[in-house]
């Protein structure tokens, strides 16, 4: 994997991906940024996040659940002290679907964060990683 990121001014930064896609980074103003685009670390959650929803759809998708909507939403906390280190983060999905069956849920969520997902393996060397879920009929 490559990736390549230029300082355009301040603390903004364009990120460019192998596989040809960009993204702004850019600070606060009170940090000397200008808010041109999310902050670092909020794409790692959101990364993280990517990363185990496609975990997540692809598993449930695979045991024939029939999901037709699925998002998270994240709440995390970092070390006081620099580096300011993910200490906990939780990640509660609302899962939408017909019959979908609540084990077979849970078991795409637990598999995705023990064995499937990188980000969220990686990040539990620092954080504890905690998960729930809603089922919602549609």
């Amino acid at each position: 994997m490559k990736a390549r990121l230029k300082w355009v001014d301040g603390v903004c930064f364009l990120g460019e991906s192998g596989s040809g896609h960009a993204v702004v980074m850019d600070g606060a103003p009170e940090g000397g940024g200008r808010n041109l685009g999310p902050r670092p670390m909020e794409l790692l959650l959101l990364g993280t996040a990517g990363c185990t929803s496609y975990d997540v759809i692809t598993i449930l998708k695979k045991s024939r659940q029939a999901v037709s909507d699925c998002w998270v939403e994240m709440e995390a906390e970092r070390a006081e002290a620099e580096p300011k280190v993910f200490t906990r983060i939780h990640f509660h999905f609302v899962v939408t679907g017909k019959n979908l069956k609540p084990e077979a849920v849970g078991r795409a969520i637990s598999l995705s964060a023990e064995k499937y997902c990188s980000a969220s393996i990686m990040l539990g060397k620092t954080a504890d990683i905690t998960h729930d879920f809603e089922l919602r009929d549609g």
